[in-house]
């Protein structure tokens, strides 16, 4: 089971994927698996030789344009539903409600009391 309370992945958000995949190639040695995702989207995870590093998609119908590219991440936690009870009892608030990615587990997009936005998971073992 995935540590709970620890960064568990990060993504990368951007409008050119593909100038993002080579800068990335180039400078950190990272090559890239694609993964279909429902429509005709695309999911980048970014690979340092054998070991999943982060992943990368294109942001551009998922949100607004004036939300310029940024990195994500997500925090591993023990029990999502718990928890989510839990950010909002301090402050926080949920953004998107909990949502399955098959073989990967649970998301919840969420923000702290600060606004600052993640997302909390349950990972699939």
């Amino acid at each position: 089971m995935a540590p709970h309370g620890k960064f568990y992945w990060n993504e990368l958000m951007t409008d050119d994927v593909e100038r993002a995949k080579a800068f990335y190639g180039a400078t950190l040695g990272w090559t890239f698996d694609a993964m279909p995702m429902e429509g005709e989207r695309t999911y980048y995870v970014a690979m340092l030789g054998e070991e999943a590093v982060a992943g990368m998609m294109d942001k551009t119908d998922l949100l607004p344009p004036t939300v310029p590219p940024h990195w994500f991440s997500y925090i591993n936690v023990d029990k999502l539903d718990a928890r989510l009870k839990l950010l909002e009892e301090n402050g926080g608030h949920v953004i998107r409600a909990p949502f399955e990615v098959p073989g990967i587990g649970w998301i919840a997009i969420v923000a702290d009391p600060t606004g600052a936005p993640m997302g909390w998971m349950t990972a699939a073992d």
